[in-house]
């Protein structure tokens, strides 16, 4: 039987299929975390502050110890910035004063 590429027939947990914390699953998820946590201070910021949060978190191999790629530790501080501010601002607009604080 011919084989379409190279390699087609590898043992299936290589290095090439499985996902490992450091790779470019990480990186793309710190980017994504950023992204959701700029987007959230300009609309949806409760559902995208702890989707900043949660895409950090995850980035950052769900741990604080060791070396913490920057884009995903900038992803949970902004995260829950907004998502603290989406909170004051909902708490504000259900006061008997309908204001933003």
């Amino acid at each position: 039987m011919a084989g379409f590429g190279n390699g087609a027939r590898r043992y299936p947990r290589s290095p090439g299929r499985t996902r490992s914390g450091t790779g470019p699953d990480s990186a793309t998820l710190g980017i994504i975390g950023l992204v959701c946590a700029v987007a959230g201070f300009f609309a949806l910021g409760i559902v995208l502050g702890p989707a900043a949060i949660v895409c950090g978190w995850l980035a950052m191999g769900r741990t604080w110890a060791g070396p913490r790629p920057v884009p995903a530790l900038v992803a949970v501080v902004l995260g829950a910035i907004d998502t603290l501010l989406a909170l004051v601002w909902l708490a504000g607009a259900a006061g008997p004063g309908n204001g933003l604080l």
